[in-house]
């Protein structure tokens, strides 16, 4: 066994350059979305470059068959993201909303 403070075992760590990123986040909802639906659209978002989405847990203490299992979703754009991004993005919350009703901003 080889003692912690052995030259053997010790490691000098290079300087690290930060890139700094600017993040867009932004979470919406839509109350009468099933889980499913929920699903997918997050699955759709993420297949756009430069977009991360995450569905966020249902916060009601009593269940409600009309009401969604999913608290909302949450997305945000990476600095790859390009006004062609932001419209692909807007173009698929569009087409879901169009079906099952608005999204509400949170």
């Amino acid at each position: 066994m080889i003692p912690a403070h052995d030259s053997r075992q010790t490691r000098q760590r290079s300087p690290t350059t930060r890139v700094k990123t600017t993040v867009q986040q932004h979470e919406i909802s839509n109350q009468r979305m099933p889980l499913a639906v929920y699903r997918e659209v997050a699955a759709h978002l993420r297949q756009v470059a430069g977009v991360e989405a995450v569905l966020l847990p249902q916060t009601s203490q009593v269940f409600d068959y009309q009401q969604s299992q999913v608290g909302g979703l949450q997305f945000q754009y990476t600095d790859a993201a390009d006004a062609a991004t932001r419209q692909r993005v807007a173009q698929i919350l569009q087409y879901y909303g169009d079906r099952y009703g608005a999204w509400i901003m949170r």
